[in-house]
């Protein structure tokens, strides 16, 4: 065979690989000026920098990286204003393009995501957390007004309202993991936040996993935990 030829198709060939385990993230930061973003990732349990673009002037971005699998990836927002409080996204990256858009106010709140079904349900599961947690913060109010007006049934009361919460906020997230089997997100929830929960509902959750999903990151993660 010509090497010429040879050549040329070795370099297709590699070329196709490398775009079959791409993941392009673009989007805008609709008020931003000045700033860089960088896509992180966290590996041996540091979070580094993958890549990064400087904007100036241009509230459009583009990001790239090769991936092996979905898995949780930050769009990391550092402003030259000092502030650094507010300015990660959090959302599970996949192969293909994901578009994330936000304005820079409210970058970690206003963000819309596209192109990443684990991402939509990770929102989806996000939002119904946080009215948990919302409902926890107010009986926590209550329980330590109680305590300081010294009101034992009260306490009593407000303790069993936390307990009654807490599980019913196991119950969603083990329910919205077995619905949601089908994809990765489902056994990064279950070891995410409730790794400590009843191991004979950890095994129910992971025997309803597609092979694909049980040879995931987390998919393994959680069987160590169902068989330890």
């Amino acid at each position: 065979m010509n090497k010429t030829l040879l050549v040329i198709i070795t370099s297709a060939i590699i070329s196709c690989s490398s775009n079959e385990n791409k993941m392009i993230i673009s989007g805008n930061v609709e008020g931003l000026m000045k700033g860089t973003l960088y896509l992180q990732h966290e590996e041996d349990s540091i979070v580094v920098n993958i890549d990064s673009v400087y904007l100036k002037g241009e509230s459009n971005y583009k990001l790239t990286s090769n991936i092996k699998e979905p898995d949780i990836y930050y769009l990391y927002l550092e402003k030259e204003d000092g502030d650094s409080l507010n300015d990660i996204i959090p959302f599970f990256g996949n192969k293909g393009e994901i578009e994330i858009n936000t304005r820079l106010s409210t970058f970690d709140s206003s963000y819309e995501i596209t192109g990443s079904k684990n991402s939509d349900l990770l929102q989806e599961y996000n939002s119904i957390i946080r009215q948990y947690n919302s409902q926890n913060l107010d009986l926590l109010e209550i329980f330590y007004n109680a305590q300081i007006e010294n009101n034992q049934k009260r306490i009593d009361s407000v303790n069993s309202e936390l307990e009654n919460l807490i599980r019913k906020k196991y119950l969603y997230t083990l329910n919205f993991s077995i619905t949601n089997s089908e994809n990765e997100i489902s056994p990064y929830i279950a070891v995410s936040q409730i790794p400590d929960a009843n191991i004979e509902l950890l095994r129910k959750l992971y025997d309803t996993l597609p092979l694909v999903v049980k040879d995931s990151k987390y998919g393994k993660i959680l069987r160590n935990i169902t068989i330890d």
